[in-house]
């Protein structure tokens, strides 16, 4: 297609289509900044991490900042690296051009294909929770909302919908979904607004008392003291996170579970080669930087405000009563029954206004619906790339004419998302323990792109000397090297706790502790992953040595345009 077609199909005359590979520069900075603010989505993972560290010791908010801080460095290192090399695949690019094909595809699709299919059904978990069940509970249908809640045919279905949602927002180009995207920043953030609006001026006898009014007629509950009953339960459960305080260890012990929500202001890297100005280091970090500092600092005053009204310790209460019934360490089900105690529904139980609580609850979901593509979307580029280079089918590189999408490579999230999620949802082989699974292994990779940063200065002097990047120095380190050391070192902290768990405390590895929890299908599902990706890796070698074709040549020149 033309440049002028490309022009007149994605209705604009400032994309820049790059030749190449048929994908369109149509994303500004600003629209790569929303991207990964809900990328760390303080509504969705946020809230439905934080509910289940309800058993650590460290306080919630000295984690949140902490952990905050040492990211910043990782945007720096992918901000750096975006600068060098600013092609659609971000990290597999990175890799498979610094520390070579086999690294770079291993830890690449293992991280950005293979374990998103898992992400498929715990993002429907959270559509169900906020969206589904509130807005139907609001509207008087109990037992509908309890079905979404607490069915397993129910979840699956919400699954479903989620697949397709995400599918069709991907299939309309990047130009469309970054238009969608501003729309449910925009709504969501003023949904959010009012709920801390409602949570200041609230009170705790206000909140106990609607509570106490409200969860019934909205979920068919038993009538009764809910509040009260509801701080039993969780302090049988274990309840014991504080809000502030505890040792500088026992806060770092919560990071494993909160980067979770954290991690991912880099969500977009895969994307940058269809983002104007990528080779601008400083407006690539304040992209990703503003976007982790933003949220960090709406995630303190959100729960300091709670404390207020709500109180964290009820909170904190709540979700200990529900994850202890919910991973099926009780039978005795909680007061709020299979109702997930979602924050904003809390808040809404403020007020006795229906229509106002359907419509702050409703512009609230806009934080899932706005982000809801970015379990397929980025995955969708690090596929592109490898089939680019032809270590997958070159139909997985192929873009739609009109919206610049690579079908293709979509459908290679889309089908083995849905059977995972079967998995998933009616717990085969105990998959729904696999939950952090999808951090761990994805942690992985950025530690295999931050090691192929710190190097980059030594490794490929030329084409770091050449960059934007490297005038940025500190004591005459490369300023990527001295973030990437930083960053490097929290990843190894992670992947110890996660794969050891000398403290017994995440549950996806083989414990250390005697007495800890030791997972073994997860540690064999992660297994099964990296070693499906070696398969795929050495048998299109030998299939592209058989054509002519030598992929060691290819791993020696950027990607072109």
């Amino acid at each position: 297609m033309s440049m002028q077609g490309v022009q007149k199909a994605m209705g604009g005359d400032s994309l820049f289509l790059r030749k190449a590979t048929g994908l369109v520069r149509s994303w500004s900075v600003f629209d790569a900044f929303i991207y990964a603010f809900f990328s760390i989505n303080l509504v969705t993972l946020g809230f439905y991490i934080i509910s289940q560290m309800y058993f650590f010791e460290g306080g919630l908010i000295p984690a949140i900042i902490i952990s905050g801080i040492i990211i910043l460095t990782e945007c720096i290192v992918y901000a750096c690296l975006i600068a060098v090399m600013p092609r659609a695949g971000g990290d597999y690019v990175w890799q498979s051009r610094i520390l070579g094909g086999f690294v770079g595809f291993v830890l690449a699709v293992t991280g950005w294909w293979f374990i998103l299919w898992l992400w498929t059904p715990i993002y429907a978990d959270m559509l169900r929770h906020i969206f589904f069940v509130p807005l139907l509970g609001v509207v008087g249908q109990a037992s509908l909302a309890t079905w979404f809640a607490q069915d397993p045919n129910g979840f699956m279905l919400v699954c479903v919908i989620t697949v397709i949602f995400a599918a069709i927002v991907i299939g309309l180009g990047m130009r469309t979904y970054s238009q969608m995207q501003k729309f449910c920043f925009w709504i969501g953030n003023a949904g959010l607004v009012i709920v801390c609006v409602f949570l200041l001026f609230g009170n705790n006898a206000a909140f106990q008392a609607g509570l106490n009014a409200q969860a019934p007629r909205m979920f068919g509950l038993p009538a009764g003291d809910i509040y009260t009953a509801t701080i039993a339960a969780g302090t049988e459960a274990g309840a014991a996170t504080p809000l502030w305080g505890g040792s500088l260890f026992a806060i770092f012990l919560l990071m494993p579970y909160l980067v979770f929500f954290n991690l991912w202001p880099n969500w977009g890297a895969t994307l940058y080669g269809e983002v104007k100005g990528a080779d601008d280091f400083k407006r690539n970090f304040y992209g990703m930087g503003l976007a982790l500092t933003i949220t960090t600092i709406l995630a303190v005053i959100f729960f300091m405000l709670v404390d207020k009204t709500i109180t964290w310790s009820w909170l904190s209460n709540a979700n200990a009563a529900y994850w202890n019934y919910r991973w099926g360490y009780t039978e005795t089900a909680p007061p709020l029954g299979a109702i997930w105690p979602y924050p904003a529904l809390l808040a809404m139980f403020l007020t006795d206004v229906p229509i106002l609580q359907f419509a702050v609850l409703l512009a609230m979901s806009m934080w899932f619906f706005g982000w809801a593509a970015t379990v397929f979307l980025s995955s969708t580029r690090v596929i592109f790339a490898a089939a680019f280079d032809r270590l997958l089918p070159e139909k997985m590189a192929e873009v739609d004419p009109r919206t610049r999408t690579p079908i293709y490579a979509m459908l290679a999230m889309i089908i083995p998302g849905l059977i995972v999620s079967v998995l998933y949802v009616y717990n085969i082989f105990d998959f729904a323990t696999f939950t952090l699974c999808s951090t761990l292994v994805i942690a992985v990779t950025f530690l295999g792109t931050t090691i192929a940063a710190i190097i980059l200065p030594y490794t490929k002097k030329d084409l770091y000397e050449a960059s934007p990047i490297a005038k940025y120095k500190i004591a005459g380190i490369p300023f990527i090297t001295v973030a990437g050391v930083i960053f490097g070192a929290f990843l190894v902290f992670l992947l110890y706790q996660w794969l050891l768990d000398p403290n017994a405390l995440y549950g996806i590895g083989y414990s250390i502790n005697e007495a800890g929890l030791k997972n073994l299908n997860s540690l064999i599902f992660m297994g099964a992953m990296y070693l499906l990706a070696i398969v795929i890796y050495i048998g299109a070698r030998m299939y592209r040595k058989q054509q002519g074709v030598d992929l060691d040549n290819v791993y020696k020149e950027i990607p072109v345009e």
